[in-house]
């Protein structure tokens, strides 16, 4: 033979043979009785039509058992070749091409077996699940021209049940990574399938986002493995994990569990096997609520005529003209998909409305999904609305398009040749039009509306002195009334992007920043031309500065793409430099040539026509953090403050108007970031690249004023321990303390100064940043000496403060030193029974009680015990914190009745006077839940321990001391319990807190060390035991000295019960 035909021979046969291996096409295993559904099954990578569904006992689920319980559901298998590892022929066909293909031979079933509008169930396993979401994305976009009875696949789908598809990666893992484990299995995979299926490949990401505009038109199980596979090579492996196999957030969802691998989850040895059961009675439900969803046949045929109808006289197509430049669009999924939903084929006017902060891509967005749905319109329009010369240009170049189609429509001839005429009215006539009803328009930069009960030109108090000569005037276009530009008929699909949350014509889709911190590194990456950025950690810390904004992430990228600027070099002048920086930047065709630095200029002057009080309020945020300013804050400022300051802190009611005129124009979110505002107003925010703007654009450098405004704001509003819910106000406050801290240096009076670095000192003593606290006091010392020299008395509070901070951080012999000083000044200006006095000789009675020194404590508590009773009374909060603390005495005294009876006391008294869970009581609850661990009622102690947690984390958040204080105490409840997993895990929690608050070698952290060893001897773990014995040890002798070992370690074993 020759070899010609040898070859010729050889093929066929390895075809034939191949075809046998692994059959192809639609398979109907059962055929139905009276069906009603058809139920599909597509096999996964180097699966098979047959042995993907087999157990090894033979049974074929899909046609032995599911007939049994669905006899009115048709069944299908579908085989195509995904087979990756034969030593023969390997299938080159892409992930489209399946698609295509199953979409083709199912419409033909359905079409010659008359059940083309029959609802479908399908079942996709692994691979399976990315063919078929293919297949679903091309039936969706089939219209004229374009195989549009495809379309009907798409409409008839009911349900999906994907078993073990990878549809993302997740928890740190790639989706790279999950479809090599799929290939795992078999060896080697085909590299160009592979390839395509690559986490950031621009398939997939496609896929990703196109299925997500339509599954919710699906009711979708994602069934996800519970055990590893075994591999070819031997070893297990959770093929498809959790993460990457569920979808979170999208509705009509649900995800299951089966207790197989990926190989066993769809083979079932019989009908009583727990993961057949789980499949087929979600299948049963599926095959009941179908048809009703899916409706009559005609009403579906119906809808495939309506989306592939005559539509010859109204095409236009897609035109790039004047469109701004699209620049590496990323991310917006979620976005896309509700656009669609509100857009896609629905009957009646559809209208969304997109609305943000300047420089958030709104236009982007728009565009992006013009393009991507591009075959969904007979005619996409984009118009710039930025103002009416603007919008009247764009119809005359829409009405041109229109005239070089269809030149027969003298009324848009008229309208073209017209330079001076209105061309909205014609292309408004040819839009409203009964067949012209998929058409889709844009009306982009709508920022400056003006409606009934929307204005920007009507000013709402008399506008001065609230602008920056030279740098914010910029005139704002004149608004006026979009809707009169908008087709009159009930039919078409619109878009309009503005900044102003006021334009209330649509559906509102509020575009945020982006919050994938790998979605700001892609812009960073394409707009730089830079590789590995995602490696770079100045360049991730850039990426988090700049928070998600894509205008910031993209002039960033193309300053450095044109000069050799590192990113830490980038990020460094942003910081120091960022005016100069800005300036210097290119501008951005993809934003309409706009610069970070101006673009809510405009913005700015549309707020100060509107509200002096809302525009100066921008100004005075400069001079402070810029999440979270309120009401009461502001209002502190308010008695020596400006008319201005005092008119938009008159009430809550006039201070949220001003916001909303801010809110309104996309520069503040309300509400963004204050979880729990405590007894007062909730916050408002601002984009961190808008405060850098306002910082430096909105106020000159040597600004003055508003700079002392904000500082007396804050010094005012710091509460004390009595203030109610204090602790919330606190950690509120403390975003704006380091903005505060910064501006010190510059202020020019010296007495706030002072009085300002006070403030800060409590403020951060009370949130326990030790440092911080340390250097505001000696500042305001240095301050105070200043002013009235050394001897001031005015420096004996914050030598008190300094004295509880030596205290907390182990320098106890400069603790006691500072105490004896403060305590002869009080004693000297105030008297022995002043409640200032009396509070220094408590934190001294402290210092003794922390020292072993317990009688000379006992001695000074009951003293000060006695001047509260008599200064304050029996019950108030300051009686009752010594109460408290005389309690935690005599426990150390060994004395527990009493310390319990002490403890109870002021429990009970705290309780009766404040809410039951203000800090003050939790401390006491906390105190009396380590006596009981002392006394060994550890079910008591464990119960009242939680409750102290609970309130601390609520309060404080989990790594302040008090919460770390209470996880450790009940971690030793759990060791006494003999619950050793939970004692380590809450004693290691412990540890991690201490080690980050006070470093490795401080006391508190020791603690911890020391009480985790002992866990670690009783589980076992005998070497992690010793390291840690070892480690306590030296720690205390380093910190304590060895002569005091002694003293510590007994008054240790008491705290700890050990």
């Amino acid at each position: 033979m020759p070899s010609s035909s040898l070859s010729r021979w050889v093929d066929r046969t390895l075809s034939r043979t191949q075809a046998m291996d692994h059959p192809q096409g639609l398979d109907g295993v059962y055929e139905g009785d009276n069906p009603i559904v058809d139920i599909v099954a597509l096999h996964g990578l180097n699966g098979h039509r047959e042995k993907t569904w087999t157990a090894e006992n033979g049974v074929h689920w899909l046609r032995d058992l599911l007939p049994k319980d669905l006899p009115q559901a048709r069944i299908l298998c579908y085989g195509y070749d995904a087979n990756t590892h034969s030593t023969r022929r390997v299938s080159w066909n892409n992930i489209y091409d399946h698609a295509t293909n199953l979409v083709s031979d199912l419409y033909r079933k359905r079409k010659i077996t008359n059940s083309i509008n029959r609802p479908i169930i399908f079942i996709a396993h692994s691979l399976g699940g990315i063919v078929l979401k293919s297949a679903l994305i091309h039936s969706n976009g089939a219209q004229t021209g374009a195989l549009p009875e495809h379309r009907s696949i798409k409409l008839s789908t009911y349900g999906i049940l994907f078993m073990g598809t990878p549809h993302q990666g997740g928890n740190g893992v790639q989706l790279g990574r999950v479809l090599a484990n799929v290939a795992s299995l078999f060896v080697a995979a085909n590299d160009r399938l592979l390839k395509q299926l690559e986490h950031d490949s621009e398939s997939l990401q496609q896929q990703l986002v196109q299925f997500n505009q339509i599954s919710n038109d699906f009711v979708i199980k994602f069934v996800y493995e519970e055990y590893k596979t075994p591999t070819i090579l031997g070893h297990s492996i959770m093929v498809v994990p959790k993460a990457s196999a569920v979808v979170p957030g999208q509705a009509n969802a649900e995800a299951i569990v089966i207790h197989s691998n990926h190989t066993s989850m769809v083979r079932y040895l019989s009908s009583q096997d727990d993961g057949y059961k789980a499949v087929s009675e979600h299948l049963k439900i599926m095959v009941t609520d179908a048809p009703a969803v899916v409706q009559l046949p005609c009403q579906a045929e119906t809808r495939v005529h309506d989306a592939s109808g005559n539509t010859s006289c109204f095409t236009l197509p897609l035109s790039l003209s004047g469109l701004p430049e699209r620049s590496h669009f990323v991310a917006r999924e979620e976005e896309l998909a509700r656009m669609y939903q509100a857009l896609g084929n629905k009957p009646g006017r559809r209208t969304v409305v997109v609305h943000g902060l300047g420089g958030m891509g709104k236009t982007q967005l728009a565009i992006a999904y013009m393009r991507q749905h591009r075959n969904l319109y007979t005619a996409s329009i984009w118009l710039n609305a930025r103002d009416q010369t603007s919008l009247h240009q764009g119809f005359r170049n829409v009405a041109v398009r229109i005239l070089q189609e269809y030149p027969d429509l003298g009324y848009m001839a008229n309208a073209a040749s017209d330079k001076n005429g209105n061309a909205s009215l014609a292309v408004k006539r040819w839009l409203n039009e009964s067949k012209n009803d998929r058409w889709l328009l844009i009306y982009d930069n709508y920022d400056h509306p003006v409606m009934e009960g929307v204005t920007d030109d009507v000013p709402l108090g008399e506008v001065g002195g609230s602008s920056r000569p030279n740098e914010t005037d910029q005139a704002a276009p004149e608004g006026y009334d979009i809707r009169q530009f908008l087709p009159d008929t009930d039919h078409g699909a619109i878009i309009v992007t503005t900044r102003s949350s006021a334009v209330q014509i649509g559906e509102l889709l509020q575009l945020q920043k982006l919050h994938d911190i790998g979605d700001s590194l892609r812009i960073l990456e394409a707009t730089s031309n830079r590789k590995g950025v995602q490696d770079d950690a100045s360049a991730v810390a850039l990426a988090r500065k700049l928070d998600g904004l894509p205008l910031a992430l993209s002039t960033a990228g193309a300053y450095i793409r044109e000069l050799a600027t590192p990113w830490e070099q980038y990020l460094q002048d942003y910081e120091t430099e960022w005016s100069k920086l800005q300036r210097l930047s290119p501008q951005l065709l993809a934003y309409g040539n706009r610069a970070l630095y101006s673009t809510w200029n405009i913005s700015y002057d549309s707020i100060r026509q509107r509200s002096e009080s809302a525009a100066m309020l921008l100004r005075l945020w400069a001079f402070f953090g810029n999440e979270d300013l309120w009401f009461e804050l502001l209002r502190q400022g308010r008695e020596d403050g400006p008319k201005w300051l005092q008119d938009l802190t008159e009430s809550r009611l006039v201070f949220d108007e001003s916001m909303r005129v801010l809110c309104s124009h996309g520069l503040v979110e309300a509400h963004s970031t204050t979880v729990q505002p405590g007894p007062e107003s909730n916050g408002y925010s601002v984009h961190g690249c808008v405060h850098s703007w306002m910082v430096h654009v909105l106020n000159a450098p040597n600004e003055q004023g508003l700079r002392t405004l904000a500082m007396v704001c804050l010094r005012l509003h710091v509460p004390d321990l009595e203030t109610p819910e204090s602790w919330l106000i606190q950690r509120r406050l403390m975003l704006h303390a380091d903005r505060c801290r910064q501006l010190l240096d510059q202020a020019d009076d010296q007495w706030s100064r002072t009085k300002v670095a006070e403030s800060l000192a409590t403020l951060y003593m009370y949130q326990e940043k030790h440092e911080e606290s340390e250097l505001m006091c000696t500042q305001a010392l240095q301050g105070y000496e200043k002013l009235n020299g050394p001897k001031d008395i005015s420096r004996l509070n914050v030598l008190n403060i300094l004295g509880i901070l030596y205290q907390d951080t182990g320098r106890l012999k400069e603790a006691e030193s500072i105490y004896e000083q403060v305590l002869q000044g009080y004693e000297k200006a105030w008297g022995l029974e002043h409640t200032l006095t009396l509070n220094t000789v408590n934190t001294l009675g402290i210092r003794y009680q922390d020292t072993g020194r317990l009688k000379e404590a006992e001695s000074i508590y009951e003293q000060v015990l006695q001047g509260y009773e008599k200064a304050w009374g029996l019950e108030h909060t300051s009686t009752l914190n010594m109460v408290n603390n005389l309690g935690l005495l005599y426990q150390d005294q060994g004395q527990l009745k009493e310390a319990e009876s002490m403890f109870e006391r002021a429990l009970q008294d705290k309780e009766k006077a404040r809410r039951l869970d203000h800090t003050s009581t939790l401390d006491t609850v906390h105190n009396l839940g380590t006596l009981y661990l002392q006394q060994g009622r550890l079910e008591e102690a464990e119960s009242i321990l939680e409750r102290a947690l609970q309130g601390y984390e609520k309060a404080y958040g989990p790594e302040h001391d008090s919460t770390l204080g209470t996880v450790n105490n009940l971690g030793l409840v759990y060791k006494l319990q003999g619950q050793l997993k939970e004692a380590e895990s809450m004693l290691e929690w412990a540890l991690r807190g201490s080690e980050k608050a006070w470093g490795p070698e401080h006391i508190k952290t020791l603690e911890s060390v020391n009480n985790l060893s002992t866990v670690y001897h009783e589980i076992g773990q005998l070497k992690e035991a010793e390291a840690m014995y070892i480690r306590a040890l030296q720690g205390y002798e380093k910190a304590l000295g060895k002569e005091a070992i002694a003293t510590w370690t007994e008054q240790l074993k008491r705290r700890s019960c050990i």
